[in-house]
């Protein structure tokens, strides 16, 4: 059984775009076999906390060397890996604030790119953990191309989860909608092409 993880980090609930086209991807996906069942992750309902001191310091500890303390100060951290290592697909919602990611999206990035747990260290280099994975990003913005120069959320999210090992991800544009009055339909039209799952 497949299992699809939706994060939205849209402010917005009523008349976001990234709400709305992500309801129709998770259903598309579903429905073409890519998913049995879903979890959902509203990062503006419930913001993930921010990095602290003890954070860092508990992320920096051996598992068998953590204090009671240290590893309350992890327990959201580990919840939200565990959500993606149980993920085989991920839908992410990604409206641009000011030319990038909103600032509950980069909390949660923060809290799932921990050494040791979604990524690692080798002689050869950072390797990623969370392999064999599928990403959508669903992007949304009001005057910027996805991909320009000016956007610096979807390269970067792309990099973010290509690091963790997720390398299979596909953009939903749905860019510069305050100019082009087809950019929505553009990109549901895109949802509706997808194929079925291999």
């Amino acid at each position: 059984m497949s299992h699809i993880l939706r994060i939205d980090a849209s402010a917005r609930h009523a008349g976001s775009t990234t709400r709305q086209l992500a309801d129709k991807l998770v259903a598309r996906l579903v429905e073409q076999g890519y998913g049995a069942s879903v979890t959902v992750r509203d990062l503006a309902q419930t913001p993930p906390a921010l990095l602290t001191e003890n954070w860092v310091g508990a992320n920096f500890t051996d598992d068998d060397a953590r204090s009671a303390d240290q590893k309350a100060a992890l327990a959201a951290s580990d919840e939200l890996i565990g959500e993606l290592e149980a993920a085989d697909t991920i839908v992410i919602g990604v409206p641009l604030y000011n030319f990038a990611v909103p600032a509950s999206l980069k909390a949660w990035i923060d809290l799932i790119a921990r050494a040791r747990r979604t990524f690692r260290y080798t002689e050869a280099g950072p390797e990623g953990l969370l392999k064999g994975k599928k990403a959508y990003l669903v992007v949304a913005t009001g005057g910027v191309p996805v991909g320009s120069d000016y956007d610096f959320a979807t390269g970067y999210l792309r990099h973010v989860l290509g690091f963790v090992g997720i390398t299979d991800v596909t953009v939903i544009d749905a860019g510069q909608q305050m100019i082009d009055g087809d950019a929505v339909t553009r990109a549901t039209a895109a949802i509706d092409e997808l194929k079925q799952a291999a």
